[in-house]
């Protein structure tokens, strides 16, 4: 099956500002109807406040893209533009009318919010799921028909594995996309990347803090699923016995791997028994055996 591109998207039909502006109409509100398929779930009410204040002081600077039906229009790009309209008790808004076919519709309002970066993490991942979906390409064709890097739509995509409960979390901005990727590599449950998840966002944790947790987590399990050296364990038990504290051998697998001895103490007092255990072996035996 031939793939589908973007082709030029919204940069043949919105023009960026080093282009000339085309005309622009003014049409009724009530004369645009909603996109059904638009891919933006939520929206920030504080911001839409913002832009709603905005277009009552000043009105719409940027027209919103329709397509003309049988009755009316129908909108394509542009909805928070109209929602603020609405709100600040406009009747018509500047509208670009243009002839868009039903299987581009989807596809330019997904490039319209993602290009104006109005979705939330979870809300971009999506778009670009649709999208590579919708027109059956690449990640990599998808990145750059977008100007956008190939790890950038990856990472974004990853955040789709996340449980619905974390997703929720990384749409209302609780946690970043950053902290989510740190879930992500822990290779842990979904039940234990949720229960993390709420620590973070109580404990306030930082990205770092996150990456720190995953990093901890793999090693841990890699030790613990590591098969034990008896020759290592037996040394350790001997050196145990012989120290009177807690003592741990750490790698020292194969013939020339190197290692670390950890010796623990748990006062200054146990520190100067420990030493002259050590001391008094060394000059009886010339060394721990």
């Amino acid at each position: 099956m031939k793939k589908k591109v973007l082709g030029r998207g919204l940069g043949a039909l919105i023009p960026d500002s080093k282009q000339a502006e085309p005309p622009s109409s003014e049409i009724d509100i009530d004369q645009i109807a909603t996109n059904p398929d638009q891919p933006r779930l939520n929206f920030d009410e504080a911001r839409l406040n913002e832009l709603t204040d905005s277009v009552r002081a000043h009105g719409v600077l940027q027209p919103v893209l329709v397509r003309p039906l049988a009755k009316g229009y129908q909108l394509v790009a542009g909805e928070r533009r109209l929602m603020a309209a609405q709100r600040a008790g406009l009747l018509r808004v500047p509208a670009l009318i243009r002839d868009v076919p039903d299987d581009r519709l989807l596809e330019l309002a997904l490039i319209e919010n993602i290009q104006r970066e109005q979705l939330n993490p979870i809300e971009e991942a999506q778009a670009y799921q649709n999208l590579i979906e919708t027109l059956n390409c690449t990640q990599e064709e998808l990145a750059g028909q977008l100007g956008k890097e190939r790890s950038t739509v990856a990472n974004a995509l990853r955040l789709l594995r996340l449980p619905p409960a974390v997703k929720l979390l990384v749409a209302e901005g609780e946690l970043s996309p950053g902290h989510a990727r740190a879930l992500l590599s822990a290779d842990v449950s979904p039940a234990e990347i949720a229960r993390i998840a709420e620590i973070m966002v109580a404990k306030g944790w930082s990205v770092r803090d996150a990456e720190r947790w995953a990093k901890k987590g793999r090693s841990e399990r890699a030790r613990a699923s590591a098969p034990e050296d008896p020759n290592i364990t037996a040394a350790t038990d001997r050196l145990r016995l012989l120290l009177g504290t807690k003592v741990e051998i750490i790698g020292g697998r194969g013939e020339q791997a190197a290692g670390q001895i950890r010796i623990y103490f748990f006062s200054n007092d146990d520190l100067i028994r420990i030493y002259s255990v050590i001391s008094e072996n060394k000059r009886r035996d010339g060394g721990v055996r």
